[in-house]
């Protein structure tokens, strides 16, 4: 009978291990608020049993877009309601495009309007605070990261209907002679890992709610998109949403709308590819001119590539992303694109596989040529990973640039991920400090992935990012990756200005180009808009020059002009690298976001109804949930024992290996004791 009944407890403790490993541990707001303000770890919401509280404060999402050549106008307008008894005060994180320039915010409250003023980030807090004391209706809105942003709305009262329209600009750069625009709709949870800040601190929005995989919010998107061309669009498609398309009789104009609103609600970027008809792109330069300064850009068109013989050998480091955020869905599709990329290299080149998730496995002490039996042993060992664990990129990237470098051949370090992490600042710093060892590209998986992080490793280490949603788009992107890095089109590239007095020009440094992607400059003049503008470079087979008179562009109205040129300043100072506590830098980003009326990492917009609304100002504070990306598992989302789900199912594994030596002792006693009788 003894035996039995161990042999019972045995079987539940490996079922209720099995099930700490498989479950995920919600944080309820009411009873872990202090766990959640030390992890500041994403976590599933649980539902306020607060009567009279709408958790759900956001109800509509409207964005409308013009796309008039390479530039595109935003305007969204973000619905809050309280559909409750109780007075709110509601928080929510939002993403935006890594390239956008955020200049105009409105608040509207029954007939009420309010333009948005831009401040210091401290200073607008501090206002902020004092209306929500106060009693009145207020906005606030922050940048977290260049792509995530916060809205705090104050004093929302039961009825109320408040309106918040953002306003921005950003660029549409062809590639391969594409044009892409992306509305991002939902933040990824983002993996927080042991690191803190000089301060001791995580931020506060990684700590975000989300509800459980496959429940969506009620609150509905409406997307609306008017791509505008002086020749016929063509190859105009979503991969992401169901649209409808109107067309002008010309086709040099398209009207796109989503089929359904409420059929998405914001779990998924929107994804919108078209192409121009006609010649390629050719020489372009845009001018604005107004009484406060003079503003240029200037895209070139690179040269033709070099032919497939003439490229050298190449190492190649592949670093591939198996965290839990992976789990399902995004790993297979790495899988896919992995395979792809391997399998294809030329038998000249060499390769490495670095897999990571809280910790990381290389595959190979040195770069190994391309060899089938390599490729194979390398196919296999990918096609054994299934998706745990934390989200340690930094170590991963410190173990790939360890690995002793052929000083012939041009080293490429590919990252493969979703991109969900914290500590972005870390990478880009990394990257910066071993800029000339090797070039980063990246590939984003996923429908919903971290654009800053994975775009800046790209930009930081003077490689290209690479997005793939869907299993299908492996072979593609893994095809379009080789094209593009099989050679340098044009390097050393320099550019002159010749009669022409410039100032203020980004980028500062151009980097190889690689593809046919337009080389972009934007800067200021003064004086008269005379002169030329001298292109010089190497190709593979010789030298580049081209010139541009000044005079073949009209200085008219172009205002985005001013707003990419200022975007452009600030990325470069502060988006990937640049120590934020340098006093300089944050002095000019400052002063750069007062002056052109956009937000930045130091300043914020705020808007406040100057009517006391709530005089007693009680309310509740309220976090809007967000629905976690399209085939992002639960596995994703903070636990309580470490931040992703591959620590519990470890943790779980270890309370077994604990308590199965002792059981099985006392079992083998028990059966020398009935034989004894």
């Amino acid at each position: 009978m003894k035996t039995k009944k161990h042999r019972r407890l045995l079987c539940l403790l490996f079922a209720l291990c099995m099930f700490l490993g498989c479950t995920p541990v919600v944080h309820a707001e009411e009873t872990q608020e202090e766990e959640k303000d030390q992890t500041r770890s994403p976590y599933f919401y649980v539902e306020s049993e607060e009567v009279g509280v709408d958790s759900f404060p956001l109800k509509k999402t409207t964005v409308n877009t013009t796309i008039d050549g390479i530039i595109a106008d935003t305007y969204v307008t973000q619905t809050y309601a309280n559909e409750g008894t109780s007075p709110i005060n509601a928080s929510y994180v939002f993403p935006a495009s890594t390239k956008v320039t955020i200049h105009g915010m409105q608040m509207q409250v029954g007939n009420q309007r309010v333009t948005a003023t831009i401040k210091e980030k401290e200073e607008a807090e501090e206002e902020f605070e004092a209306a929500k004391s106060e009693g009145k209706t207020a906005s606030m809105m922050s940048e977290q990261r260049a792509n995530v942003f916060t809205m705090d709305v104050a004093n929302i009262m039961p009825g109320d209907e408040v309106r918040i329209e953002l306003h921005y600009t950003e660029l549409i750069m062809p590639t391969d002679g594409t044009y892409q625009f992306v509305f991002p709709t939902v933040v990824g949870p983002r993996y927080v890992g042991p690191v803190l800040d000089d301060c001791g601190n995580r931020e506060e929005w990684t700590g975000t709610p989300y509800m459980p995989e496959g429940s969506l919010p009620e609150n509905a998107y409406e997307i609306n998109v008017n791509v505008t061309s002086g020749v016929p669009i063509g190859a105009l498609s979503s991969s992401t949403h169901d649209v409808n398309i109107n067309w002008n009789e010309a086709k040099t104009t398209a009207q796109v709308a989503l089929s359904n609103p409420n059929d998405y609600a914001g779990n998924r970027d929107f994804v919108l590819n078209y192409k121009l008809t006609g010649e390629a792109i050719q020489t372009g330069l845009l001018m604005d001119s107004n009484e406060n300064e003079n503003v240029f850009m200037l895209m070139i068109q690179p040269p033709e590539r070099c032919e497939v013989e003439e490229i050298p050998p190449r190492e190649y480091i592949f670093v591939l992303d198996i965290s839990g955020s992976m789990y399902g869905f995004p790993l297979d599709t790495a899988k896919v694109l992995i395979r792809n990329l391997v399998s294809n290299l030329r038998e000249t080149d060499t390769f490495n596989l670095i897999l990571f998730s809280g910790g990381s496995f290389k595959m190979s002490n040195r770069s190994v040529p391309a060899t089938r039996e390599n490729i194979d042993k390398a196919i296999k060992l990918i096609d054994e990973q299934e998706g745990y664990g934390g989200t340690e990129l930094l170590e991963a990237l410190e173990e790939a640039l360890r690995i002793p470098a052929n000083m012939d051949t041009s080293r490429n370090i590919v990252v493969i991920s979703d991109g969900y992490i914290w500590g972005e600042a870390g990478v880009f710093q990394l990257i910066n400090e071993n800029q000339g060892k090797a070039d980063f590209f990246s590939f984003g998986i996923g429908y919903a992935v971290n654009r800053y992080l994975m775009e800046g490793i790209a930009k930081t280490g003077q490689g290209e990012s690479f997005i793939v949603m869907e299993e299908d788009e492996a072979e593609a992107m893994a095809d379009k990756f080789r094209t593009y890095i099989q050679s340098p089109v044009l390097t050393d590239i320099q550019v002159s200005f010749e009669g022409f007095d410039t100032y203020d020009v980004e980028p500062t440094v151009l980097p190889t180009l690689y593809a046919s992607k337009p080389i972009v400059l934007l800067g200021k003049w003064n004086g008269e808009a005379t002169g030329t503008i001298k292109i010089t470079g190497k190709t593979g087979t010789g030298e580049f020059s081209q010139e541009i008179p000044v005079s073949s562009a009209s200085a008219g109205s172009n205002d985005a002009l001013g707003y990419l040129w200022a975007r452009k300043r600030v990325e470069r100072l502060t988006d990937y690298g640049i120590s934020p506590s340098n006093p300089d830098v944050k002095d000019e980003v400052t002063q750069l976001g007062l002056s052109y009326h956009m937000i930045t990492p130091y300043t914020s917009f705020i808007a406040v109804i100057d009517t006391v609304r709530n005089p007693d100002g009680n309310g509740t504070d309220v976090d809007q949930p967000q629905p976690l990306p399209l085939e992002v598992s639960n596995l994703a989302v903070g636990y309580r024992i470490g931040s992703e789900p591959g620590e519990i199912i470890l943790f779980a594994a270890l309370v077994l290996i604990m308590f199965l030596p002792a059981l099985s002792k006392k079992l083998k006693k028990e059966k020398v004791e009935e034989k004894n009788i």
